[in-house]
């Protein structure tokens, strides 16, 4: 039980420290002005969640408790989810409607398109 938790938040650095590099980089290289960082690390978390979820169902056998590691851990530290809302929340404060409902639209929607992307291409290997 201590090795699996270790794990798990290990795997759980791992994702945040992932989160915040790609973030980061991002936000350098297109600015700003709207949280395109988040959208980039939610929508890359939920298509290779997708396709990883699927292949280890389907192509790599994987114990129940790498799963956990790799899915909860690692994406779950990953995917930004409370940075969205948090960012959205501050777009509202800030009267900028427009880039709130574009936020919750584009994170929403690209996030399931990339999760069956991520599920399909792993269905096509």
């Amino acid at each position: 039980m201590v090795q699996k938790l270790f794990l798990i938040t290990a795997a759980g650095a791992l994702g945040t420290l992932s989160r915040y590099s790609l973030a980061g980089f991002v936000h350098r290289f297109i600015g700003a002005s709207f949280p395109w960082g988040t959208l980039v690390v939610n929508f890359s978390g939920c298509f290779f969640a997708g396709l990883l979820w699927t292949l280890f169902e389907t192509r790599w056998p994987v114990s129940g408790e790498t799963r956990m590691i790799v899915l909860l851990g690692f994406f779950g530290a990953f995917t930004t989810f409370s940075a969205f809302i948090l960012e959205t929340g501050q777009l509202v404060r800030s009267a900028e409607w427009l880039y709130a409902a574009a936020n919750v639209f584009l994170q929403m929607g690209l996030g399931f398109v990339a999760l069956f992307a991520g599920m399909t291409l792993a269905r096509m290997a």
